[in-house]
């Protein structure tokens, strides 16, 4: 078991790891396995509580005392932003990721640690199947995965929970029990128990994770098909993506869909996609050389012999930003006695003092939202409209990440 572990690092351990533990049985199984597979002064544990049940703090602690007799450091990172509204496990698990990555940068940590098992891939797959889907929901877990810049791993995912439970009970070691892993209101629960149910057939989680697998090299055949359209149809300009019409259209549906969202997803710095409705009717308008409108804080329009995706207005006009800090997740602009200015869209205000912008080839949405230079109403300079003024804007992003970016798995 513990080279499984190892192999889930594919020979190259980070120096500093995190380790999420929640107190259930996976995760303290992982923990007890890590400090055996490496030097207990290289790891760091953390613990969300969530603060949605009594026991939380409880569990939190005993994880603390677990992590102190193995000679790992513990933190416990506390959640409190959910409002009562909107879907409460999805929440929390974005609440998570952003506790243990903020945790991780403010640690020192180069890769954080995740209990995932194979279970957990088959009953991901199953809840995934009931809302019908496509190959990148179908798709195995990643071993690692990259969330807000912190590298998450997943080094137990060819091992099950059975296997997990029967290591804790050989070293007689206690864990947690959720109780909401009883609870059939939850999505994750009611897989597992379809699993069950599904086992006499010959269904199995296993069998379940081996088409995960093989979707998973489905999906990244067409991420590197994607990949290959794109050099040919699609140019970065200014921020934005520009699109060939007739190559785009020429497409495979598939492949026009990817490159779509590869777009939206770089422009916008979106953490998740678009919905599929929407965006199957922006693909068709766009695929007929007609889109217009708005998705995923984009604007999509057809201008001169070209389709863009840019920045939207309305999602950056109130963002401001310090000039040399990062505007919009994307932007940096750097320039002479930036004292007193900050960093905004250009707005209407804006290209009413740059009279020349249409020199640049950008269309008007597009210059709506590029980044400037701004003291008080007065508009010190405008890289994008060609008004730098010894000013630099320059892309925080790299454009090779939309050339060479797969889709969020």
């Amino acid at each position: 078991m513990l080279q499984a572990v190892r192999n889930g690092f594919s020979g190259a351990p980070p120096e500093r790891l995190g380790i999420a533990v929640s107190g259930g049985g996976d995760s303290v199984a992982l923990l007890h396995i890590l400090s055996r597979c490496f030097d207990p002064g290289r790891l760091a544990a953390a613990t969300v509580d969530h603060g949605l049940r009594p026991e939380a703090a409880q569990e939190a602690e005993a994880v603390a005392a677990q992590a102190a007799a193995l000679g790992i450091a513990h933190t416990t990172l506390r959640w409190s932003g959910w409002d009562g509204e909107g879907n409460l496990q999805d929440q929390a698990r974005r609440a998570r990721y952003r506790l243990l990555a903020d945790w991780a940068r403010a640690a020192g940590l180069e890769a954080v640690a995740l209990a995932h098992t194979s279970d957990d891939q088959a009953e991901t797959f199953v809840m995934r199947l009931s809302r019908a889907a496509g190959v990148d929901g179908l798709a195995a877990m990643q071993p690692r995965r990259v969330v807000l810049g912190v590298p998450f791993l997943r080094p137990a995912l060819g091992l099950s929970r059975a296997a997990l439970r029967a290591y804790l009970t050989r070293n007689g070691l206690s864990w947690a029990e959720d109780p909401s892993n009883q609870d059939d209101a939850f999505g994750r629960i009611r897989a597992r128990r379809a699993l069950e149910l599904l086992e006499d057939t010959g269904l199995t989680a296993e069998a379940l994770v081996r088409v995960a697998d093989n979707m998973a090299r489905a999906r990244d055949a067409l991420d590197q098909c994607t990949t290959d359209a794109a050099q040919e149809v699609a140019k970065i300009r200014h921020g934005a993506v520009l699109l060939e019409p007739a190559g785009f259209a020429a497409l495979p549906e598939e492949i026009a869909r990817r490159i779509l969202l590869r777009a939206i997803g770089w422009v916008a710095g979106a953490e998740y996609p678009p919905r599929r409705a929407p965006l199957a009717e922006l693909l068709a308008a766009m695929r007929q050389g007609n889109p217009a409108g708005t998705l995923g804080g984009c604007r999509i329009l057809r201008n001169g012999a070209g389709l863009w995706i840019c920045r939207e207005y309305a999602a950056v006009r109130d963002l401001t930003a310090r000039p040399g800090d990062i505007w919009d997740n994307r932007w940096r602009l750097t320039g002479p006695n930036g004292h007193g200015c900050e960093i905004r869209a250009m707005g209407r205000s804006g290209l009413e003092q740059c009279p020349d912008w249409r020199d640049i080839g950008l269309p008007r949405p597009a210059m709506l939202a590029a980044p400037s230079v701004w003291e008080g109403d007065h508009l010190v300079a405008a890289p994008a409209a060609g008004r730098p003024q010894q000013w630099c804007a320059t892309l925080a992003v790299a454009e090779d990440g939309f050339f060479a970016a797969p889709l969020s798995h």
